[in-house]
């Protein structure tokens, strides 16, 4: 088991600076703040934004506040200019997302069929796994989205059985159905090495499907990972209120990202959830594995990732906390650390490839 090392936390507000070639901030950088080397990538990856058409924003000016914490199990090249690098100008991918691509079917024999939009392109391909009840429009599915775009990556979106597009009964869907979902995705659709990139119940997914096709999954990004999340959340509640959901054959989980502010949920997906826990044991995913969550996160403690880092066996995992964010992390700073951290990721590949 990997020793648990913290390595920086960065509260600090940011001007507007330019970062010279191997040095550290040319701005004036409060003390408390810690100065972080460049590394080369850093202008390889400025490069190539700056030539895929990166619009002006004034939030640059004067930098919002970043409340980083960053936990490294084994070191990780590049995390530190990672934080560390803003660049001069916005991704035009941050201020507004656009999708003009159309929705395309996956047909599955005895399965329901998913609905998905993909980009060819070259490897790895990223694929961007959803959240409880969400669908491949999100804000987080479609910046990736245009980051892929401008750097010609492959990238798949798609909705889980029940949801969205896809065909399928909402009530009868299962986290053992929707892990087949993201199989039948990694299986039929993408080609080559994958990073997969989950939020929140895909976090989940994610994992599994590393487990299963460690092969093919080189990668792996969570964003407020819910491992585990409908049983622990389930376990949490009174004997009292258990037997009582038990009895009704439905949970109306409480919740503020749905209209009617409960997510109803069957009792059966709640047992049926058990089977796929991981966090009672080792997880056997030897891969490159980032974890993004929001200390403001109500829904997901970010201690679940923690956890989690602490159960993989790879020993190349980092939790990245931000200290304002909540659960959905789709502020255009966390975007912003998303599409980073991707190509920190395709970068780090590309290195061990070559």
């Amino acid at each position: 088991m990997c020793a648990l090392r913290v390595v920086k936390i960065v509260q600090a507000l940011f001007t507007k600076f330019r970062l010279p070639a191997g040095g550290a901030c040319a701005a004036s950088v409060p003390e408390r703040c810690a100065r972080f080397r460049r590394s080369e990538r850093g202008e390889r990856t400025a490069g190539k934004m700056a030539g895929v058409g990166l619009g002006a924003m004034a939030a640059w000016e004067t930098y919002s506040r970043w409340g980083w914490a960053a936990v490294s199990f084994g070191v990780h090249r590049g995390l530190g200019a990672l934080l560390a690098r803003k660049p001069e100008r916005a991704p035009r991918w941050l201020p507004a997302c656009r999708q003009k691509s159309s929705v395309s079917f996956l047909s599955r024999p005895d399965l329901p069929n998913l609905a998905y939009k993909r980009l060819k392109g070259k490897s790895p391909g990223i694929i961007f796994i959803p959240g409880y009840i969400s669908n491949m429009n999100g804000t987080k599915a479609l910046a990736i989205e245009e980051f892929c775009k401008s750097l010609g990556h492959a990238y798949i979106r798609f909705d889980y059985s029940g949801i969205g597009n896809s065909d399928g009964n909402l009530e009868e869907c299962t986290v053992g159905k929707w892990r087949k979902d993201v199989l039948s995705v990694i299986d039929e659709l993408a080609v080559g090495p994958q990073i997969l990139v989950g939020s929140s119940l895909g976090g989940w997914l994610m994992l599994h499907a590393a487990i299963a096709r460690p092969q093919k999954v080189v990668a792996l990004i969570g964003i407020a990972a819910a491992v585990d999340s409908l049983v622990t959340q389930f376990n949490q509640l009174p004997i009292e209120t258990k037997k009582e959901i038990e009895m009704k054959g439905v949970w109306s989980m409480p919740s503020k990202y749905s209209e009617e502010g409960v997510y109803r949920v069957q009792y059966s997906v709640v047992k049926e959830a058990e089977h796929h826990c991981l966090l009672h044991s080792p997880i056997p995913v030897s891969c490159p594995v980032r974890l993004l969550h929001g200390m403001k996160d109500d829904i997901i403690p970010w201690q679940t990732s923690v956890q989690v880092a602490d159960r993989i066996v790879s020993t190349d995992v980092d939790v990245i906390l931000r200290k304002h964010s909540n659960h959905r992390m789709k502020e255009k700073a966390d975007l912003q650390l998303l599409v980073y951290t991707i190509d920190d990721l395709i970068d780090k590949l590309s290195t061990v490839v070559n």
